[in-house]
């Protein structure tokens, strides 16, 4: 079945041009030029995936979010500023599924749209009764709940991105096994993209400074420079 994406921008520079390219990909869009139209469409008739800004006037993304979390876990796609980290950090916490900053990439921002469909198919078609069987992954001090999208480290929930979640995922599933860049773009993204090697390299800082702030003495993605990285248990 057709994938349906909506997309939720006050700039309709955006929503068209970005609903021109996801239905050349195959996906059906609705567009919304406003959170509180968009809140009741959202939650009567309920997306594959969202797309929110998050600088909109009178319902900004953040509080679309908020409110359409009391009624609805579609997955959703935060678009931010390129230096609201704050933002970015509080619409996580809020539920977010991950965010991409202006101005995108639109093969990116696809990428980003078809990991998350694979993550919410591979869920309901695994099952909640095998989902639980497999449990979380366990290395060392951190656990990860792929069913869930749960990370953390020493019991200290920590909030990842569906592409950090991924990478992150890739390296801790073989600890000491180094993996290049190539492979965890293969793992993070699946698809013909194009993804040059400052990407993964941003988000392994990304990672790590969040890992660090519930242990500042976290070190367990170490680089192995000319080949890759590599998560450690130590």
């Amino acid at each position: 079945m057709t994938a349906t994406i909506a997309l939720v921008d006050d700039d309709r520079n955006i929503l068209t041009s970005v609903s021109i390219a996801l239905q050349t990909e195959g996906f059906a869009t609705r567009v919304y030029s406003d959170g509180e139209t968009a809140l009741k469409a959202l939650t009567d008739n309920p997306p594959d995936l969202a797309i929110f800004d998050i600088k909109m006037p009178r319902m900004d993304g953040l509080e679309l979010l908020r409110r359409l979390r009391e009624k609805s876990q579609i997955p959703v796609i935060f678009l931010t500023s390129k230096d609201d980290e704050l933002d970015e950090a509080l619409g996580l916490a809020m539920g977010a599924d991950d965010y991409i900053a202006k101005p995108f990439s639109q093969r990116l921002l696809i990428a980003r749209i078809k990991a998350i469909l694979r993550r919410t198919e591979l869920v309901h078609a695994t099952g909640d009764a095998e989902t639980e069987s497999a449990g979380p992954l366990t290395r060392g001090r951190l656990t990860m709940d792929p069913a869930r999208h749960r990370s953390a480290w020493a019991g200290e929930p920590v909030t990842l991105t569906v592409t950090e979640f991924l990478i992150l995922e890739t390296l801790a599933q073989r600890p000491g096994i180094v993996k290049t860049r190539n492979q965890l773009m293969d793992a993070a993204y699946q698809d013909d993209i194009y993804v040059d090697d400052r990407t993964i390299d941003s988000h392994i800082k990304r990672l790590r400074r969040k890992f660090r702030q519930v242990d500042p003495e976290f070190d367990a993605i170490e680089t192995l420079y000319g080949a890759g990285y590599r998560f450690s248990e130590e």
